[in-house]
């Protein structure tokens, strides 16, 4: 038997604020960081929550895969229709921190489509939250994208100034975005596509994203009124970058990458 949508909702939004609560019995307590092989780091709190999610889902829906950051992204069950995505800790940097704008993620996949979608940010008790066809909201209430129209007007987010590392490409279209819009912010990783999604903030730019980062973020940003593309300005959640917009400035956005 399938689900049903609402099942699956209230399933994965308790679910996620459980795998909150947990971390943030490690927030702002000086918890010990090790650093992956990408240099990156993770915390008894990263694996620990991801561990709580994946018993959750295995408890409830055995036939579904799972995929995660900190235990693997390959699927449990690779065949499986139904996928979750678990990202524990977005944003461990600022959860290491002491930062407050760190979030628990969390994706269902039908295929390779994401039609459930959670932003969960424990230290804000703020959940931004998504299903294929049924509308975004934010804490229960309605959420929608701005209606800014024009770049000289626009917040424009990213999760970091550091684009010298990446191509010469992004780095000057980096500039010319800068340049272009009102407000220039590093509210950054999740938390940047939460404050488009709710129209908060205008554009979101990461020239360098996982797959565990974006699975939630499409359905959001789509049901918001938005949109969730590569950097070609394609709609998807499987390719190493993303913009999130609020539909209107997505053509600015990308004329200005292309320099057009």
């Amino acid at each position: 038997m399938i689900p049903s949508t609402d099942e699956l909702l209230e399933f994965a939004l308790d679910a996620v604020w459980q795998a909150g609560r947990l971390t943030l019995g490690y927030f702002q307590t000086a918890v010990s960081v090790t650093k992956k092989k990408d240099n990156t780091p993770v915390t008894i709190a990263d694996r620990e929550a991801e561990a709580l999610l994946r018993r959750l889902i295995s408890t409830r829906y055995p036939s579904h895969g799972i995929m995660g950051e900190e235990q693997g992204i390959r699927s449990t069950k690779p065949d499986a229709r139904y996928q979750w995505v678990i990202d524990p800790i977005d944003g461990t940097k600022s959860f290491v921190a002491g930062v407050p704008i760190y979030a628990t993620l969390l994706a269902l996949l039908d295929g390779d489509k994401a039609i459930l979608g959670i932003i969960h940010l424990p230290a804000l008790n703020d959940t931004i939250y998504a299903t294929q066809g049924g509308g975004c909201y934010w804490n229960g209430r309605r959420a929608h994208v701005s209606d800014t129209a024009r770049l000289k007007d626009a917040v424009v987010l990213s999760s970091s100034i550091n684009y010298g590392r990446f191509s010469l490409k992004k780095r000057a279209a980096w500039k010319r975005i800068l340049n272009a819009t009102y407000i220039q912010r590093t509210w950054g990783d999740a938390y940047g596509y939460a404050l488009v999604a709710t129209g908060r903030a205008d554009i979101m730019l990461d020239p360098e994203m996982d797959f565990w980062d974006t699975a939630p973020l499409q359905v959001i940003m789509e049901e918001a009124g938005g949109t969730l593309t590569d950097w070609n300005g394609s709609a998807t959640i499987h390719e190493p970058d993303a913009i999130g917009t609020n539909g209107a400035l997505l053509d600015a956005v990308i004329k200005l990458i292309n320099n057009e």
